[in-house]
């Protein structure tokens, strides 16, 4: 779910997940990594926040028996037993933060929480079959102008869908946490529900994925060429709104997200990963100035420059640089840089004179 031509920096510190622990982060705040089986991300960072009524997590993690032994047991190492999880808060919908959800609740009663905008995407999840989410797929990567014959390869497996919330959230409110002041901020781009949570008793920032040390989210946009919306450019508007939430008294605010490494100023890395998108933005209103004839979606996206060739992407991670792609596109776009050109066969992109 990140960008592959996200890492912005030649050096890591990200660990690998058995080089992980459960820890005690202080002020009633403790981390459990829980993996993700197969994935090269590794780990998902859930958080335990202390309440009266049992601790409230900050995401679930990967639904698989292995992720839900670590999570249970790290709970466990910490002095809590799962079945005293007073609620979840999901930053986002994806399988890596909402898998183990469900089956939290199951085991506790406890509630789940997020964003409407999301909670609205699980239901449509629930209630369309994977047959029609394929063909979807499918019609989709025909009009961004993919080869046929890897249609099939792109498009992949669809995950289950996560289970379906108890309360939707909405951008200023609090969090059922007894005792703290837990703020939803909706921070769109990543999923069109995606929030930080800010402990505002502790000035600490639950960021998801919306803000990670190392590497960026993927921003992409579904279907690639819907008009009606512009992920990129909500992503970087929220990456100002979360620099704005440092107090006047304080420098900076520590940021806690669901992988790689805590680090301690939000409102920094905010900036640097703006500037990341928007080098990137000048360098495909460049691409697209050098070339006469409009491009299809698939085009722009073999053209850019990504973590590795486009001949070495498999399927898969070529159908999210094509989402990708068309994100920054859209954003050309609404800013006036670049047109559409649609057609019976495809949607192409044509810059436009400066």
């Amino acid at each position: 779910m990140f960008s592959i031509g996200g890492r912005m920096k030649k050096k890591t510190r990200r660990r690998p997940y058995v080089e992980q622990r459960p820890q005690e982060l202080g002020g009633g705040v403790w981390s459990v990594p829980v993996p993700i089986p197969g994935n090269p991300l590794g780990y998902t960072l859930v958080y335990a926040v202390e309440s009266p009524r049992g601790p409230v997590l900050v995401d679930a993690g990967w639904n698989h028996p292995d992720a839900w032994e670590a999570l249970s047991g790290g709970l466990a190492t910490l002095g809590f037993d799962v079945a005293e999880v007073h609620g979840v808060v999901v930053t986002h919908f994806h399988p890596d933060h909402a898998g183990l959800a469900g089956q939290v609740r199951d085991a506790s009663g406890a509630w789940i929480a997020m964003h409407e905008s999301d909670a609205a995407l699980v239901r449509l999840m629930i209630q369309y079959a994977a047959t029609e989410h394929n063909s979807f797929q499918s019609d989709m990567l025909m009009r961004a102008g993919a080869d046929p014959d890897e249609v099939q390869d792109v498009m992949g497996t669809r995950p289950a869908p996560p289970a379906q919330p108890d309360r939707e959230l909405r951008d200023g409110d609090l969090v059922d946490l007894p005792g703290r002041k837990l703020r939803a901020v909706h921070t769109p781009g990543h999923t069109p529900g995606h929030i930080c949570l800010h402990l505002e008793d502790a000035d600490r920032l639950f960021t998801g994925d919306h803000v990670l040390p190392d590497i960026t989210p993927h921003i992409g946009i579904y279907p690639f060429d819907r008009e009606d919306v512009d992920p990129l450019g909500d992503f970087l508007e929220s990456l100002d709104r979360v620099g704005e939430l440092v107090p006047l008294e304080l420098d900076a605010i520590e940021a806690l997200p669901a992988h790689e490494w805590i680090f301690p100023d939000v409102a920094a890395r905010a900036a640097e990963i703006r500037h990341h998108h928007e080098e990137k933005l000048d360098r495909l209103r460049a691409l697209l100035a050098q070339r006469p004839a409009p491009l299809t979606i698939w085009e722009v996206a073999a053209m850019m420059t990504w973590n590795r060739p486009w001949d070495d992407l498999a399927p898969v991670l070529r159908g999210m640089a094509a989402g990708e792609a068309a994100a920054h596109l859209r954003t050309l776009e609404a800013r006036g840089q670049i047109r559409r050109v649609s057609s019976v066969d495809a949607v192409r992109f044509q810059a436009l004179d400066s």
